[in-house]
This record gives C-alpha cells, structure tokens and sequence, in this order.
C-alpha cells in the first residue's frame, strides 16, 4: 500500500500534474492540500476515471483538502468534527477555527487525516496565535476521537520544520515562524501522543526537503524546509517498507511549490 500526501497548490490549476503523477506512482491513497475548490467544483470525475474515489473539504479560493483513494473512503469527518467551513472568509490564516483545514477517512484498513497547519505569517501576531491554536485542536481530536492503537496516519502541510536539519540553514530562520520553539513543540506533542516521523524512520539525513520558495531559483539551489509530513502510530510504521520526496514532481511547467511524500506499507 502506497499512501502520499502533496501540497498541490490549486488542484484546479495542477490537475494535469496530478493525473501525470498518479499514473506514474500509483498511489492508493494520495491526501491533497491547498486544493482551492468548493466541493461542488472539486475534479470527481477525472479522479473516477484515473481509479479514484475522492473527499473534498473546500472553500473556495483558499485552504482546502482532500483524500483521494482506491482502495475505499469510509466515516469521512471534516473540520475536526466541528461542522461546516466559513465560506465567506476572505483569505488565508484566518484566526477563525472553522476552515477548510482538516479531512479524515478510512481508507482500506488504514485510518487517514489529509491536514493543511495555518502558516503563522510573522510571530507576535494574531496569525501565529491562530496557528499555535489550530495545532492545539488537533492535539484535542486526538486525544478524543483516536486511538495510538489504531492504523492511523496523519499527512499534510503541517508548515513546521520540526528540526535544524529539516531547514537548509537554521541561522536563515531565527525569528521567523516554521522553526519556532512553540510550533516545534506542538509538532512534538503530536509525536508524544503515539505518532513517528515516518519520513525519518528512512532518511535520518539532512538537506531533504519537501517545499522551495518559487522566487530566486530556491530549488535549484536547494534552499529549502521538509514541511510536509507522514506521522503514523505503531502499527503503521511495523509495516512501513520506504518513504521517498519525490523532487522530480517539483520540476517542469507549473510546478506546486510543494513535492509529493510518500510512505510504502507491506
């Protein structure tokens, strides 16, 4: 079983890269982020004729998540369970708790959260605040509606480089959000509540990445943070056999700014 997760950057505007990637990988289960649809516009069709049932979290313009699998979708809950998305909200980070951030689904007999972290923006602002809160609600669902005994993967853009060596270099991210004590401890109370770093259980090594600003040729010149995560509980990792950032996803015409990750199961 193959399970990936990848910041498309507008599913709408990448959907020729994703059907690409999906025929090349064959994924079973890819988690989306930062798809940039409602979900009467999301690609239902073209995922059907590619092998894919899909679950769309969306609102419009911004944020947005997504499962899409073949081997299932069951016992979809959206939004930590708190209800429906604000539609009119006018842009990213907002500071209410009720965007388009957080899809889960059972997914042959492996439990999946497709999750997009607020970015933060700047420290010692209300954004920041907001991101350290959602990270406290996801923090809160876990302990109420999971288990550290169950099959369950947590994937995205959590927007956190839990480490130095996930940053291309950590004197270039003093007093900036990404590498902050408290968001590096938020990620941490998640590994505390039953999660691994799937990702590190393979590449224990520095300079791999999974997001490169677009501006100034940063991913040529390998400047970037390992952003998007695979964090599963025990009994995924007994049965992971790789993971991989697949780069080559980045290059071409009209790349996300983002690679895809994924994890391989037995």
């Amino acid at each position: 079983m193959r399970i990936a997760t990848w910041n498309v950057n507008s599913l709408k505007a990448r959907m020729d890269r994703v059907e690409g990637w999906l025929a090349q990988q064959q994924p079973d289960v890819l988690l989306m982020q930062e798809t940039k649809l409602f979900d009467e516009t999301a690609p239902v069709m073209p995922f059907q004729m590619a092998g894919y049932e899909l679950a769309h979290h969306g609102q419009g313009r911004w944020n947005g998540v997504a499962i899409a699998s073949r081997v299932g979708i069951a016992d979809v809950v959206t939004n930590f369970g708190l209800g429906p998305v604000a539609i009119g909200s006018t842009g990213e980070d907002e500071e209410s708790g009720d965007e388009a951030r957080m899809i889960a689904a059972t997914c042959g007999d492996v439990r999946v959260v497709s999750l997009y972290a607020p970015n933060g923006r700047e420290l010692a602002t209300p954004f920041y605040e907001a991101k350290l809160d959602w990270f406290d609600r996801l923090r809160t669902w876990l302990d109420t509606g999971a288990d550290p005994a169950q099959q369950l993967v947590l994937a995205g853009d959590l927007n956190v480089a839990p480490t130095d060596l996930d940053v291309y270099d950590p004197a270039a991210y003093i007093g900036t959000t990404h590498t902050s004590p408290p968001e590096r401890a938020a990620f941490q109370s998640l590994l505390d509540w039953g999660l691994e770093d799937a990702y590190r259980r393979f590449h224990p090594e520095p300079g791999r990445f999974s997001w490169w600003d677009y501006r100034a040729g940063n991913f040529h010149k390998g400047l970037g943070m390992r952003i998007d995560h695979l964090l599963v509980t025990a009994s995924v990792a007994a049965r992971a056999t790789g993971a991989e950032i697949d780069r080559d996803a980045r290059k071409g015409k009209l790349p996300s700014d983002h690679a895809p990750v994924y994890l391989d199961l037995t």
